[in-house]
């Protein structure tokens, strides 16, 4: 990538002239004043036991540098630079053509060639071109889903319960929090156990890239800095503007590449980010559990936070940092799931709902209701019968 010129980045090449200089005080520099125009294929290392001044003259031009046998570096040339005696240097144009005015007492001479064209630019690992399917199901006590095999690659990351995911002969137990993805034309079947109803996402997309063999059929744990993502897409999923597939697309590309940095990790630093994070994560899993054990009884947050063993204060303060929400919101949002699986179920009215789920009225629930899914009971009711 290329950096910008200033006096600490550069001051191992070199020094950066004042504002005062111009490049026409570079021909008083030296004897050996000129001109350069570049083209696409000047890829000639120089070096010179003098002094060498320099300024882009026209077009955009990266200016690489190098001590020895280190790394080159890339500078973006907008400024007067004077590089030190015996520095490697090499001067592209950032496009098709450039131009620059080189001054100096002394020739430079070639003493390598360098193709770094590549380096220039920030360019994606992974590409994701096309979403196909995004959804958020729920799922009635022991489902099962027979199997497909399709062309597009699936990711299914369970929100809630336990799913069974089978491909390659292979029984993945997948529970909150853990994800899959599916490889293009892989055989994949899905089901619960009798006494569980899974929430899950499910899409369906298109990657380019070398990283697909990566995470094809394999159990992933997602961090927790990856589940404000996921929020961030279902949030999207609902809102659906005229900026939300592309919002999505580049959120489902950040959820992946958290999952390749986690893998990638250094294993030293690997270890001290589970030591740093593990307690943490431990804390609101286990409240997360605790939550969904027990969503159907008055939950506060200071009792959850007494069931975990922490301050209700730290409790607030590490759901907050790691899922972006505050404990009595992520209860609430839980109710709220319970109170569609409890309506697909159709044994209770609207009122015995509320009351199960420990609503003051079922005027209070209705209007929860409607505030997070933008339909009233009733109609959602409707819907799924």
């Amino acid at each position: 990538m290329i950096s910008n010129l200033n006096q600490l980045s550069f001051q191992s090449y070199g020094t950066i002239e004042s504002e005062r200089v111009r490049s026409r005080d570079l021909a008083q520099k030296g004897e050996h004043w000129r001109i350069l125009e570049l083209t696409r294929d000047d890829c000639s290392v120089l070096q010179c036991d003098e002094e060498v001044w320099m300024c882009n003259h026209g077009g955009m031009t990266v200016l690489s540098v190098a001590n020895g046998d280190e790394a080159f570096r890339h500078f973006y040339l907008d400024k007067v630079v004077c590089i030190k005696p015996g520095v490697k240097f090499c001067i592209h144009p950032y496009q098709e053509s450039s131009s620059v005015e080189l001054a100096g007492s002394a020739e430079h001479k070639v003493v390598d060639r360098l193709d770094a064209g590549d380096e220039f630019r920030l360019r994606r690992q992974i590409q994701i071109s096309s979403i196909y399917t995004f959804f958020y199901q729920e799922k009635e006590k022991g489902f099962t889903f027979p199997g497909e095999t399709h062309e597009p690659l699936e990711l299914t990351y369970v929100d809630k319960g336990a799913l069974h995911s089978v491909a390659d002969g292979r029984d993945i137990l997948l529970e909150q929090g853990d994800l899959v993805i599916y490889g293009p034309n892989q055989w994949h079947m899905q089901y619960a156990d009798v006494d569980m109803s899974p929430s899950y996402i499910t899409v369906t997309f298109d990657l380019a890239g070398d990283y697909t063999r990566e995470f094809i059929n394999r159990k992933f744990t997602i961090p927790q800095s990856a589940v404000p993502v996921l929020q961030r897409m279902l949030r999207e999923l609902d809102r659906m503007d005229t900026y939300s597939s592309d919002m999505v697309i580049c959120l489902l590309s950040m959820l992946l590449l958290e999952l390749l940095r986690e893998q990638d990790a250094p294993a030293g630093t690997k270890l001290r980010t589970t030591n740093a994070v593990n307690s943490e994560n431990d804390i609101i899993r286990r409240a997360q559990q605790y939550i969904s054990e027990h969503v159907r009884e008055k939950l506060t947050v200071p009792l959850v936070a007494r069931h975990v063993d922490v301050s209700p204060s730290y409790l607030t303060a590490l759901f907050r940092k790691n899922l972006q929400i505050s404990p009595g919101e992520y209860v609430r949002r839980i109710k709220l799931q319970e109170s569609k699986q409890m309506i697909r179920e159709d044994n209770m009215n609207f009122t015995e709902i509320a009351a199960a789920l420990q609503y003051s009225t079922v005027h209070h629930f209705s209007r929860q209701f409607k505030d997070k899914f933008g339909i009233t009971p009733t109609e959602y009711a409707k819907s799924v019968r």
